[in-house]
């Protein structure tokens, strides 16, 4: 069944009697329907992080080595040629760019990123879109209107509250005060998301490329399609590793990137020791001074091949929820960072003495006596360095999801312990053949390396920028440490987005390629989510005209149970109206269910479903909402229809355990709705009066209409002349009658109601918009997994109502 609807407003009426008395059914009603705020609360401070043991932070800072580190450790395999691209002129110039290396991975990697950027983690998330969520818990910026008080209870993140009069509390007003900064906010969020999904197509490329090409170092004749050939064919196996989880790739490649540090490190002192020990003068900045002095703007713009040194940083970030902070910062700051600097300083002592090995710094400088060992264990790391960027990816996408700007995807947890360890199948296949298309396409390094600086600065960019509203809205940090921040991360940063901007015709384009395709995805995307919300919110059935329909809905109610699935956690949804309209049965029992996403770290079984009942008891008809973090996953075995109804059969029997000491008989009393009474009808009039609409055609095909909803329980004192009071059984009668109904209804069968929404552009619509919802949404939502597959809804028990909403 298919039906179209499109909002319309219509003018508000004047004040009547009537009126002043749908007034005070709506204050009795907002009064008993309150936000489950008890039952919120219950969250709160429950789920902080545990203390670690020693032991156990020892493991976990070893297991990082493979999946935060990886892309970092591989920078040394091509960093020097992308700096020095034409040759090496003088010795000096190698002492300069290895100033500026040492320099560069002191203040973006070990101070802004390790120390700072990765302390605003959002319930141990990290990457832009993790910023953004704590922006929107601190501001109303979310555009999305989704957002509930009940919500705010729920996290595990207490938010801090602004001053009055404040640098933070103006900032907060700037912000929400005109509609265009939070999409503009927006916007920069996603530049730095899709930016990141770039990354996760180019550093597989580069690196595995880059480690491959050490074959051609001992055999000079070998073809460049040979070494392209055997890294096509490592990138396929990586991809396809992918499934067996985090947790194993990440034991399997830890010792590798281990052993790959030590080769390092223990070869960049041998070189240092055996070249030239004078390389260790380029710790003083003024190097860096006399570079720029000497080459000028050649000097500038190799800051496009220093750049790289610092690469795998961003992924570092987006990284973090797979392992704790703290485990992160000591592996970097007392193994990482030491390796890295010898690793760099030893290169640069050998290429004083040999500056025709300008192309193969790392190999050439690599004693014959462990060529070959050092060969195979840099091509393992390459592997690896591409797996930190590929599980940051993973957690990109996840939130971007989440948040309701991507399409749905598959998302597999990989691992018991670790809920933040993922694996998106469809991200994978689509990452491996970008980077196969990139690696068959370019074959050089350089221009890989071009593009993915050109990546990696505007990540970094659109991080210093959120960081700045982290730190005064959510740190409140004072403003002198705000600016010094701001002033040396724009200041590096800056310096080398302005060299990367002359490489951009020399594979510089492809990430901006990458991300204009991933920017209209995610904002089309977003978009039409936006409408499809708002439109269900002002589409909601009013409650009058459900308790004017009776006990029976005015149709059969055949035995068995209906769960109506909704995106709204109130109100009774528009499907629901579609459904009973079209229709001349509704089972004996219905339950509107809410899948809803909370920004906490995780929501446990018993604190997942809240329930409410909607009406009268003779109705029996009820509310579920069930919570998840955003580490939880609908998993396939979770049981949950079963977890439902019983939490629902929890309620009945303590709904009529509190009834004798309840001051309501609200949810305990059984009414009967008398249809022979004008008050009824007068009293449904009226709300519809108040709305401006007639409720009966406002439920029928090919309309248009704007309905206010009542969601809420009816008491005996607002409707004594309509409903009338009964209490035929004991407590106990009663509590068995409906829970053996319950029962019964349950062995007669559970149906899945789910709306297959149709959304299009309204007539009249500009282009650009006809084409963003009835070409690229509409294709979007065709090919991505449909809502019943990620909830896992049984296909036998599925009951599709269309439905086309005009935008």
């Amino acid at each position: 069944m298919a039906e179209r609807v499109e909002a319309s407003s219509v003018p508000e009426g004047e004040n009547t009697i009537e009126e002043r008395e749908v007034g005070a059914m709506w204050e009795l009603e907002q009064k008993l329907d309150q936000p489950m705020d008890e039952e919120a609360n219950k969250l709160n401070n429950m789920y902080r992080e545990k203390g670690l043991s020693m032991l156990m932070l020892l493991r976990l800072s070893f297991q990082s080595l493979g999946i935060v580190y990886g892309d970092l450790g591989t920078s040394p395999l091509y960093v020097f040629y992308n700096t020095f691209p034409d040759g090496i002129d003088d010795s000096e110039d190698v002492i300069g760019a290895l100033s500026l290396i040492i320099y560069s991975l002191l203040l973006i990697p070990l101070i802004k990123y390790v120390f700072i950027v990765c302390k605003a983690n959002d319930n141990g998330q990290g990457g832009t879109l993790a910023i953004y969520s704590l922006l929107c818990r601190h501001a109303k910026v979310k555009l999305i209107p989704n957002q509930h008080r009940s919500d705010e209870d729920l996290t595990t993140y207490s938010r801090t509250v602004s001053a009055e009069g404040s640098f933070a509390a103006k900032t907060k007003k700037w912000l929400e005060g005109k509609e265009w900064r939070k999409r503009a906010l927006l916007v920069v969020v996603l530049l730095g998301t899709c930016m990141m999904i770039g990354d996760g197509i180019l550093t597989p490329a580069i690196s595995v490329l880059s480690a491959t090409g050490g074959i051609k170092v001992n055999n000079p004749k070998m073809s460049g399609d040979i070494v392209v050939l055997v890294a096509i064919v490592i990138l396929i196996g990586l991809f396809s590793m992918q499934h067996y989880g985090t947790d194993k790739v990440g034991w399997l490649f830890a010792p590798i990137v281990l052993i790959w540090f030590l080769f390092i490190g223990a070869t960049g002192m041998y070189n240092i020791c055996k070249y030239d020990t004078s390389v260790l003068k380029a710790f003083s900045p003024t190097y860096i001074y006399l570079y720029f002095k000497r080459r000028g703007r050649d000097g500038w713009i190799s800051l496009g091949g220093i750049l790289l040194s610092i690469t795998g940083t961003e992924a570092l970030y987006a990284d973090i929820a797979y392992f704790p902070l703290l485990a992160i910062q000591l592996a970097f700051t007392f193994f990482v960072f030491p390796c890295l600097l010898l690793a760099y300083c030893g290169q640069a002592a050998y290429l004083v003495n040999h500056k025709e090995h300008y192309q193969d710094a790392f190999y050439a400088s690599i004693p014959d006596s462990v060529y070959w060992p050092m060969f195979i264990v840099a091509t393992g790391a390459a592997i690896v360095g591409s797996q930190a960027t590929i599980s940051g990816t993973y957690s990109i996408v996840k939130q971007a999801v989440a948040h309701g700007c991507f399409p749905r995807v598959k998302i597999v947890h990989t691992s018991k312990k670790f809920l933040g360890q993922i694996y998106c199948p469809d991200i994978n296949w689509i990452l491996m053949l970008g980077c196969i298309a990139v690696t068959a396409s370019f074959k050089k390094q350089s221009q890989i390396g071009n593009a993915y600086g050109t990546a990696v600065v505007l990540v970094m960019l659109v991080t210093t920028l959120l960081m700045v509203l982290i730190m005064l809205l959510v740190w409140h940090c004072h403003w002198i440490f705000v600016l010094i921040f701001t002033f040396l991360s724009f200041f590096v940063e800056l310096s080398y987005f302005s060299a990367v901007i002359f490489k951009i015709d020399e594979g510089g384009w492809v990430p901006l390629i990458i991300a204009a395709i991933s920017l209209l995805v995610m904002s089309v995307w977003h978009y039409a989510t936006v409408k499809k919300y708002e439109f269900e919110m002002h589409s909601k059935v009013s409650m009058s005209w459900i308790l004017g329909l009776g006990p029976s809905l005015g149709l059969v109610r055949v035995p068995g149970i209906g769960l109506v699935y909704t995106e709204l956690a109130s109100g009774v949804p528009h499907i629901f109206s579609h459904f009973i309209t079209n229709l001349p049965a509704i089972h004996s029992v219905v339950v509107f269910v809410c899948v809803k996403y909370l920004p906490v770290y995780t929501v446990p079984e018993e604190e997942r479903f809240l329930v409410k009942r909607i009406g009268p008891k003779t109705f029996r008809m009820f509310r579920c909402v069930a919570r998840y973090g955003y580490k939880d996953l609908h998993k396939k075995d979770d049981d949950f229809e079963n977890k439902l109804l019983t939490k629902l059969s929890s309620f009945i029997r303590i709904e009529t355990m509190m009834e004798p000491t309840s001051n309501s008989s609200t949810y305990s009393s059984t009414y009967s709705v008398n249809h022979t009474q004008d008050s009824t009808v007068d009293l449904i009039h009226n709300n519809n009066n108040h709305n401006h609409n007639n409720n009966m055609d406002m439920f029928s095909s090919m309309v248009d209409y704007t309905v206010s909803t009542l969601d809420t329980i009816v008491s005996a004192e607002s409707l004594h002349n309509t409903v009338s009071f009964s209490q035929d059984n004991t407590i106990e009668e009663e509590e068995t009658d409906e829970l053996e109904f319950l029962k019964t209804c349950k062995e007669s069968g559970v149906v899945h109601i789910m709306g297959n929404t149709v959304v299009k552009a309204r007539t009249g619509s500009w282009l650009p918009k006809k084409i963003a919802i009835d070409y690229v949404y509409a294709f979007l939502a065709k090919i991505c997994r449909a809502n019943s597959v990620i909830l896992h809804v049984p296909h036998e028990t599925l009951l599709n109502v269309g439905q086309v909403f005009y935008v």
